[in-house]
C-alpha cells in the first residue's frame, strides 16, 4: 500500500511539473487548445470505457442465459434414453414369441376363409344378371352399378372361361344400364342430384364422363380472362340472356359457351360442386384466382392515374359479385379476402397519388434543369415557381377532395376502412413532404444535407448546379413552411380527424410541425446554397485575375481593367434572377457620422491625401500604421447579418462575399508601384456602381477600402495614383461603358 502512495504521489508531482512546464513555454491559445484536446480526449476514452462494459455486460449475460438453457435440457436425457431402448427391446421379444406360436394357427384360419368368400362369389356371379334385370326394373341404378362392380374383377380373371355366360349377360345389362343413365343426365325434366347420381355411376362404370369435368375447368379458366365488370351478357346470336343461364341444371352437361356474367358463373359452381364434390378445393382456387385478376386489373388502373369516382365503381361492382358468389362457394370465405384486398387497393390507391403529385411538383423544377421551356424565356424562374406552387397545393387540396370521397362513401368494405383511410391520407402526406425534400436536395445536387456542407462544393460542381433552380427551391420551401402546411393541416383536422389504428405508441401519423421545421431548414440552406454557388463562381473569376498577372512586374495602370465588367455581369445575373422569386424589402442605408474616423471615402480621405503631398516609402507606411491603430477606437460594423427571403438581402450579401475574396486573393499578392496603382484605379471605379446592388453603402465602402488596405500593405512602394490620373481614368471608363451600353442610360 505504501508503495502505491508514493507512486501515486510520485505521478502527481510529475502532472504538477508538467504543467508548470506548460504554463512556462506555451501562451495562452496554445494553453487553451491544449485544454480542448484532453477534454476531448477524456470524453472519448469514457465513451469507449462505457460502451466496453455494455457489450461485454450483454454478452455475459447472453452467455449465462444460453448455458443455463443447454443445462436444462442436457440433465436427464442419457438416464431416458436407456430405458426407452430396454422397454422398445422387450416389446420386440414378446411380439416375436407370440407370433411364433400362432403361425400355424393363424395360417389355417385364413386359408378357410379364403375358401369360403371364393364360394360365395361363385355363387354371386351365377346370380348376377338375375339380380341386374330386377335392378333395371326397379330404376335401382346405383345397386346395378355396386353389384357389377364387384364381379368385375372375377370377369376380368375368369371371364373367358368358367364365366363366360354370366359375364356375356351381365355386360348385355350393364349396356342398358347406361343407356338408361345417359337419358336420365341429359333429360331437362330431371332435377340435378338425380343428373348428378347419374355422373357418379357413369364414372363408377369408367364411361368417359371426366370430359365433362375437364371443360367446365377449361370454361372456368377461360372466364378468368374474359370476365370484366359487365352484370351481364346477352348472346350474339338472338339478344336473349344464353341458354346456359336459362337453364337452372344442365350447364356443366351440355358444354355451354363461355359466358362472361356473374350469375353463369355462381351456377355453373353450383352444379359442380353437386356432381362433382370432391372438387371444392380447385373452385375456392378458381373463384379467388378470378377476383385475384379482377383486382390486379383496378391496381393497373391505379397505376395509370384512376380518380376516386371510378375507383368506387370498380370496386362497388367487384363486391357485389363477391356476394353472389359468397352464397354460393362460403368456403372460399371471399368476404375476408376482398376486405384484404380493398385494403391493399386503398393503400395503393393513395400511395400512387401522391406519387403523382410528387412527380407533377417535380416537373416544372425539372424543366429548369433540362432545358428553358418555349415562350416563358422573360422570366422562366417565377413560371417554374408558380407552377410548382399551383401543384403542391392545388395537388393537395384535390387529393383531400378525393380521399374524403372514399371517406364518405357507404360502401360496407370502406366502412370498415375508415380509420385505416385516414391513417393512410395522413402519413401520405407526411411521407409526400419528406419525399419532396428529398427531391429537392436531388434537383440541387445533393444526395444528403447533412453529409454535405452548401460551402464545400469545388468549382466543377458549381457549373453542373443550376443556381437558379436553388434559388426557385428555396422560396418553394418558405412557401410550403408558411403557406401550404398550415391550410392542409386545417383540412385534414376539419375532415380527416380520428383514425388511430397506428396505436398511440407509433404516434401521430401526420406531424405539421415537423414538416414545417424540415421545410425551414431546407429553405436557408437553399439560400445560403445559391449564394455560395454565384459568390463562388464570381470567386474563381476573381483568382483568375490576381493570379494570372506578375504583380512584381506590373504596367503602369491605363485603364480599369475587364474583370470589373466581368464582375458586373455576374451581379446584374444575380439580380434579374432575384427579382424573378424574392420580394423587395425595406432597404436600410448604413452611413458612417463623421465623428467615427472612418476612412471608407478615398477621395475625400485624409490619409490619402497626405500620401499624395508624400513622397517617401517609409512615411507612408507609417501612415498605414497610424491607420490601424485608429480602426481600435472606430465604432464596430456589423458587416454580415442574417440572410432574409428579399433581393436586397440576397445581393448584398454575395456582394459582401464577393469582396471578401477579394481581399484575400490581394493579401496573397505581392505589388510593385503600378500593381498598387491599378487595384487602386479599380477599387475606386467599384465604389459606386456596386452601391446600386446593394441596401448597405457602409458596408461596401468599408469593404472595398479593406482591399486598398490589403494591397497598400503587400506593395513594395505604395504610392497611390494621384487624383487627377484617377478622375480620367475612371471618366474614360464611364464614357466606354455609355457608348457600349447606351439603352442602361
Amino acid at each position: 500500500m505504501l508503495s502505491i502512495l508514493n507512486d501515486v504521489s510520485k505521478s502527481v508531482d510529475d502532472m504538477d511539473a508538467a504543467f508548470r512546464y506548460g504554463v512556462q513555454k506555451s501562451n495562452l491559445e496554445g494553453l487553451l487548445r491544449k485544454h480542448v484536446e484532453m477534454a476531448a480526449e477524456i470524453k472519448n476514452l469514457d465513451t469507449d470505457l462505457q460502451m466496453l462494459v455494455y457489450e461485454n455486460y450483454n454478452k455475459f449475460i447472453s452467455a449465462t442465459d444460453t448455458i443455463k438453457r443447454m443445462k436444462n435440457n442436457i440433465v436427464g436425457m442419457e438416464a431416458n434414453m436407456e430405458q426407452l431402448i430396454e422397454k422398445i427391446m422387450s416389446v420386440q421379444s414378446r411380439s416375436d414369441g407370440v407370433n411364433t406360436s400362432l403361425f400355424k394357427k393363424r395360417e389355417h384360419i385364413e386359408k378357410l376363409h379364403r375358401t369360403q368368400n371364393l364360394l360365395r362369389k361363385v355363387q354371386f356371379i351365377y346370380d348376377l344378371p338375375v339380380r341386374l334385370g330386377k335392378c333395371i326394373k326397379a330404376e335401382a341404378y346405383a345397386d346395378a352399378v355396386r353389384f357389377f362392380t364387384g364381379a368385375k374383377p372375377i370377369f376380368e380373371a375368369y371371364g373367358d372361361s368358367s364365366f363366360q355366360d354370366c359375364k356375356k349377360a351381365s355386360e348385355e345389362a350393364m349396356d342398358l344400364v347406361i343407356q338408361n343413365l345417359q337419358a336420365k343426365l341429359y333429360s331437362d325434366s330431371e332435377p340435378i342430384e338425380a343428373r348428378a347420381e347419374a355422373v357418379v355411376l357413369l364414372k363408377q362404370l369408367n364411361f368417359p364422363v371426366d370430359n365433362l369435368k375437364a371443360k367446365l375447368l377449361e370454361k372456368l379458366e377461360d372466364y378468368l380472362v374474359k370476365f370484366k365488370n359487365e352484370p351481364k351478357v346477352v348472346d350474339s346470336e338472338n339478344n336473349e340472356p344464353s341458354a346456359v343461364e336459362k337453364s337452372p341444371g344442365p350447364a356443366p352437361v351440355k358444354s355451354p359457351r363461355a359466358n362472361v356474367s356473374i350469375g353463369v358463373f355462381s351456377k355453373t359452381v353450383r352444379a359442380y360442386l353437386i356432381i362433382f364434390p370432391d372438387s371444392e378445393g380447385r373452385l375456392i382456387k378458381l373463384a379467388i384466382d378470378l377476383f385475384t385478376k379482377r383486382y390486379e386489373s383496378v391496381q393497373q388502373q391505379i397505376t395509370k392515374r384512376l380518380s376516386s369516382g371510378d375507383l368506387l365503381r370498380m370496386l362497388r361492382a367487384i363486391w357485389d359479385d363477391i356476394t353472389v358468389m359468397d352464397e354460393v362457394l362460403p368456403e372460399a370465405a371471399l368476404p375476408v379476402y376482398s376486405l384484404e384486398a380493398t385494403s391493399g387497393i386503398i393503400k395503393w390507391f393513395i400511395s400512387a397519388a401522391f406519387s403523382h403529385l410528387l412527380l407533377e411538383a417535380s416537373e416544372s423544377l425539372i424543366k429548369i434543369r433540362s432545358g428553358k421551356k418555349e415562350g416563358l424565356q422573360a422570366s422562366p424562374l417565377q413560371f417554374a415557381l408558380e407552377s410548382s406552387k399551383k401543384a403542391v397545393i392545388q395537388g393537395s387540396m384535390d387529393l383531400l377532395l378525393e380521399f374524403r370521397q372514399l371517406l364518405n362513401d357507404d360502401l360496407e368494405l370502406l366502412a370498415k376502412l375508415r380509420d385505416l383511410m385516414i391513417d393512410w391520407a395522413q402519413e401520405g402526406f407526411q411521407s409526400f413532404f419528406q419525399n419532396l425534400d428529398k427531391q429537392f436536395l436531388l434537383l440541387s445536387g445533393k444526395s444528403n444535407s447533412s453529409s454535405q456542407d452548401v460551402s464545400g462544393m469545388d468549382s466543377m460542381h458549381v457549373d453542373k448546379v443550376d443556381a437558379g433552380l436553388i434559388l426557385v427551391l428555396a422560396q418553394v420551401s418558405v412557401f410550403i413552411e408558411q403557406s401550404a402546411i398550415p391550410r392542409i393541416t386545417e383540412e385534414i383536422a376539419s375532415s380527416f380527424s380520428g383514425g388511430g389504428s397506428r396505436g398511440y405508441e407509433n404516434g401521430p401519423a401526420f406531424v405539421p410541425g415537423e414538416i414545417c421545421r424540415l421545410f425551414r431548414s431546407a429553405g436557408e440552406k437553399f439560400l445560403h446554397l445559391y449564394i455560395n454557388l454565384k459568390t463562388q463562381k464570381i470567386s474563381i473569376l476573381l483568382k483568375k485575375r490576381f493570379t494570372t498577372p506578375n504583380w512584381i512586374k506590373h504596367k503602369e495602370p491605363r485603364e480599369v481593367h475587364m474583370f470589373v465588367d466581368l464582375l458586373f455581369q455576374e451581379l446584374e445575373g444575380i439580380r434579374n434572377e432575384v427579382s424573378q422569386i424574392l420580394p423587395r424589402g425595406v432597404v436600410r442605408r448604413h452611413r458612417h457620422s463623421d465623428s467615427t474616423g472612418s476612412t471608407n471615402s478615398s477621395r475625400s480621405n485624409p490619409l490619402r491625401e497626405d500620401k499624395l503631398s508624400r513622397s517617401n516609402t517609409q512615411r507612408a507606411r507609417s501612415q498605414l500604421l497610424e491607420s490601424h491603430l485608429a480602426k481600435l477606437f472606430e465604432q464596430k460594423m456589423e458587416i454580415f447579418t442574417k440572410i432574409e427571403y428579399t433581393q436586397e438581402s440576397v445581393i448584398s450579401t454575395a456582394v459582401k462575399l464577393c469582396l471578401k475574396s477579394l481581399q484575400e486573393f490581394v493579401r496573397l499578392q505581392t505589388f510593385n508601384r503600378s500593381g498598387y496603382q491599378q487595384i487602386q484605379l479599380d477599387i475606386e471605379f467599384l465604389k459606386k456602381p456596386l452601391k446600386e446592388f446593394v441596401d448597405d453603402d457602409a458596408a461596401v465602402d468599408f469593404l472595398l477600402q479593406e482591399v486598398t488596405n490589403a494591397a497598400h500593405e503587400r506593395c513594395l512602394d505604395p504610392i497611390p495614383l494621384e487624383v487627377p490620373i484617377l478622375d480620367k481614368l475612371i471618366n474614360a471608363k464611364l464614357a466606354k461603358t455609355r457608348e457600349q451600353h447606351p439603352s442602361s442610360q
